[in-house]
């Protein structure tokens, strides 16, 4: 994404409910309340479903993603999400 380019002039990636993979590593930035900075929150490959969507800085999306095996919910890039879902037409792959 070019700086004059914004992702909120074009609808989400992920839809409420779909099923997604973490495509890296997700690490507390200071961000998750009662867990260490630095701590690894996700793993590479973990599945998750998105619960909500939010926005940051009036540029991008946030995809809130729950992870039910760790009973977390975590907040996500879209470059840092693919679907996990078979008919998924359009997977992230840039960045």
């Amino acid at each position: 994404m070019q700086r004059d380019e914004y992702e909120l002039d074009s609808e989400p990636v992920y839809e409420v409910g779909e099923k997604v993979r973490l495509r890296k590593q997700i690490k507390n930035d200071g961000t998750f309340p009662g867990r260490e900075i630095g701590e690894i929150l996700a793993k590479k490959g973990d599945i998750g479903y998105v619960a909500s969507i939010g926005t940051f800085l009036q540029s991008s999306y946030i995809y809130a993603v729950h992870f039910l095996d760790k009973g977390i919910v975590v907040g996500c890039k879209a470059k840092e999400l693919e679907s996990a879902e078979e008919n998924h037409e359009s997977d992230v792959t840039s960045e």
